[in-house]
Formats: structure tokens, sequence, C-alpha cells
């Protein structure tokens, strides 16, 4: 009776426990990235009072069964639910995103990785990807040799809006191309010509235009329409203030005047230079002069573009801005083949746009970052107002042999034991076996209420029914105690 007494309050204690875990369960019916518990029994080292025995030929006799007395149930294990995922929850917080496969987030608390299914990430004032209670989210870092592409490397924490990420260097514009139509018929070519332009920005990022025009060639003998002369007028910086001229002012009147810059004197296209020989000095607009202009010429028979400049089958020229030592001003090729000369009612439309034919050379100015983006695979994009998109890190994912031999360290955390596996400081790309992450959403409880409360019912009985035991132990010792009587 006695040894039915500790059954009785092994099986209280064991069941207990079971309800401490439901309990955590339930509570955790909403805990983002919480995964849930089941607790298995097994019973207790057995008392035997009997040994058994095997049949004997000789006298006949029969084999016996070992007689064993159970000694109560024990508590043999807590199992989470690692691989069951929970749901969707839709945040649209692009911060957010919830692990699609196998895998944990890594984060590190300044002292050592832990790992978590939370996805539910925000930034510091450092601009540091973090988690709500301040652990660094870790991934892999841009290439330093390629700021395209990534270096799968040791894990590090992730500065997303870090200084350096803030703004997106400047680059220089490299190619510019023309296009339209110049009609020859346009009684204007003859005349006073045709004024276009194009753009272009520095290694600095600052903007500058070159004013331009287009004539019929009144260098040959005779007007010839399907040749038209290309002259530049001025280079204007970002303000429209000529670069050829300096502004000077008197420090005693305070007047304005203005007087050629000895620093600029004169611009090239190709092998024709374009040199500022006067300056007004009330409007500051300059005078430039080119003994010889670039020659534009048209196959009169089908309109089609075929030459400029002093060599034949060239089709582009070079514009360039001569200085002395370091400068932000680099060479352009600024190409003319689109052009066309065809009948178009007397007008001519010609436009010069940044970036070549295939649009590459353009050219960028300075940008601030005015957002932050991050892909499938946990790629992060810094978006920036000069339209460009720039690398900043990746997030990577742990795996582990045993996921549920992870340890629970609270805060939907956990960190690795001996019989979960090692992480091996690096982690892994999400894509590389066919997993992706859910950008704005978050994994919620795998929690089942269902079988929870269903388990909580089965609790309440079997904890009911070895009070039960102790109760009717205790009668029995009792009655025997009475014999005395």
């Amino acid at each position: 009776m006695v040894r039915a007494l500790y059954s009785g309050v092994s099986g209280l204690k064991v069941h207990q426990s079971r309800m401490d875990v439901i309990g955590n369960n339930i509570a955790n019916v909403n805990t983002v990235g919480f995964k849930s518990s089941q607790v298995t029994f097994s019973d207790v080292l057995y008392q035997t009072t009997s040994a058994a025995s095997g049949p004997d030929e000789d006298t006949g006799r029969a084999g016996v069964n070992p007689k064993q007395i159970g000694l109560g149930a024990n508590f043999a294990s807590v199992k989470t639910t690692m691989d069951a995922t929970g749901g969707s929850q839709r945040t649209d917080n692009p911060f957010d995103l919830m692990i699609e496969g196998d895998g944990f987030f890594i984060v590190n608390n300044g002292a050592t990785n832990l790992f978590t299914k939370a996805g539910s990430f925000t930034l510091d004032a450092n601009g540091t990807l973090c988690t709500a209670s301040g652990y660094s989210v870790m991934g892999w870092q841009v290439d330093p040799k390629n700021p395209t592409e990534i270096k799968a490397d040791t894990v590090s924490a992730l500065h997303v809006m870090s200084a350096e990420n803030m703004y997106s260097e400047p680059e220089a514009t490299t190619a510019v191309h023309f296009e339209g139509n110049i009609d020859s018929a346009d009684s204007d070519l003859a005349g006073t010509g045709r004024v276009t332009n194009f753009t272009f920005y520095d290694s600095l990022g600052q903007s500058y235009t070159v004013q331009m025009l287009v004539k019929q060639n009144t260098q040959a003998d005779s007007l010839i329409k399907s040749e038209y002369t290309v002259a530049i007028t001025d280079v204007l910086d970002s303000t429209g203030q000529s670069i050829f001229v300096k502004k000077v002012v008197d420090d005693a009147t305070g007047d304005i005047s203005y007087e050629l810059n000895d620093t600029i004197s004169e611009v090239t296209l190709g092998d024709f230079s374009f040199d500022a020989t006067a300056v007004d000095e009330e409007t500051g607009v300059p005078t430039l002069s080119c003994n010889d202009l670039p020659v534009l010429s048209f196959n009169p028979a089908t309109g089609k573009m075929v030459n400029i400049g002093s060599e034949d089958g060239v089709q582009s020229l070079t514009f360039h801005i001569p200085m002395n030592g370091d400068h932000p001003f680099k060479d352009i090729n600024v190409d003319f083949s689109a052009l066309t000369m065809y009948a178009n009612s007397g007008k001519t439309t010609i436009e010069g746009s940044k970036g070549g034919l295939d649009n590459l050379g353009k050219g960028r100015t300075a940008g601030n970052m005015s957002g932050v983006t991050i892909d499938n695979a946990g790629k992060i994009y810094g978006v920036y107002d000069n339209g460009v998109s720039k690398l900043l890190g990746q997030v990577v994912v742990a795996k582990f042999a045993n996921n549920s031999g992870l340890e629970a360290v609270g805060n939907s955390l956990f960190a690795e034991s001996q019989n979960s596996g090692e992480f091996d400081g690096i982690g892994e790309d999400i894509t590389m076996s066919g997993g992706k992450f859910n950008v704005g959403v978050l994994e919620s409880s795998n929690v089942d209420l269902a079988s929870e409360f269903t388990d909580m019912i089965t609790t309440q009985r079997g904890f009911q029914a070895n009070s039960r035991i102790i109760t009717t132990s205790d009668t029995l010792l009792e009655e025997l105690i009475n014999l005395k009587r």
C-alpha cells in the first residue's frame, strides 16, 4: 500500500508538470514564432517479487512469467515541435520576415549567437537591424571588392542604415546621345539655327548643361542641305552660370561684373576647340569661337546620318573640358548616329539625352536614402532618391541536425545544446535549400488549441485518478490500523 501511495504521488507530479507545459502553450498561443511543446511519460523501475522461470521438459512444468510491481510514472521528455510551422500573420512591415522552410534567424546579444523563428525586426539608433529586445540580427556583408555581390563569411551585425549607407555616391556622365530629326525645309537652319543642348554630371554629382547651335553648313561654297554645322555656345552649371565666366563683386560698391575664367578657357568636341574669347561684363554671357566647326552630314537619298567631324564614318565625338591637375570633369562620348533628315513639315526636333543608345553611362548625382527593401533571399537593398538601388547585406539562416535539441532561453530565443548540433558561424543562404523569406509577414505560434484543450482534459482526469490512488490507499491503511481495536 505504501508503494501505491508513492505511485500516486509520482502520477500527481508528472500530470502537474504536463499541465504546466499545456498552460505555457496556451499562454503563448499568440506569441510570434512560438513553438509548442509536448510531454511524454515513462514508467519507473519495477520491483520484482518473483523472477521468471522457463518450462522444464523433464518434469513437464510450464514456464512462469516474472512478477513485478511498478513504482509509478516518470517525466520522460518535453519535446518542442520545431518542424510544425505556425500560421502567417501579415504586417506589411518591410523589416518583418517569416521563414518558409528550414532554419532559424541568427541574433546576437553582444556575447553569443542565439536563434529564433520570430522575425519581428526593427532598426536601432545606429541603423542596425535588431529584435525588439535589442539583439542584433546577423548576416553576410557586401563583398568589398564587388559591391554588387554578397561575401559568404562569418556572420556579423547588419548595419543597414549606418552613416556610409545613408547616401549613394555620384557618378560622372560618360555618354550622351542625340535623337530627333533635322528637316532641311526648316527656315531657321539657314538663319539663326536651331538650339539644342545636353546635360551631364561631373564626378561630384554636379549638373551642367551644354548649349549647342545647329545650322546649315555656311562654311561650304554653297548651302548644302544635307550638311549642318554643330557649335557649342556655352556650358552652364546648375545655377545657370557659365563655366567660362567668373563673377566679380566690388567690395566697396557691391557692383557685380563678369570676366573670363582663367581656369577654364575652352572645351573641345572631338578635334574641334571652342575658345572663350570675350564676355559681356554686364550679362556674363561669353563668346565662344571655333575656326573650323564640326559638320554633321546626312545621306540626301535616305536621310540617314553619315558622318560628323573631319573623318569619314565617324558618328560620335568626345566632349572634353581641359583643365590642369585633378578635376571632376570626365570625357563624354557624344553620339549623333540616331539623328535623321526626313521631311517633317519644316520642323526640326533634336534632343540630347544622358547615356548612350544602350542606356549606359548616364551618370548620376549623389543620392540620399529614401527607403530599404528586403527580397525573398534576405538581401537588403537601400533605395536612394537618385534612382539607385544599393546592396547593403543579406539575412541568412542557421540550420541544425536536431532542431528539437535546441534549448529555449526565453524571448522566443534558442541556444545550441550538445544534442542540437553546432552552428558553424557562417550560416546559409535560405534559397540554397529551396526556402525563402516572406517579407511583411510574421510566423504565428504553432499552438493547436484543440489539441491543447483535449490534452488538458486527459491531464485533469489523470491527476484526479492519481489522487484517488492516494485517498484509497489511505483508507486501506486506516482499516489496517483499525484491526487492533
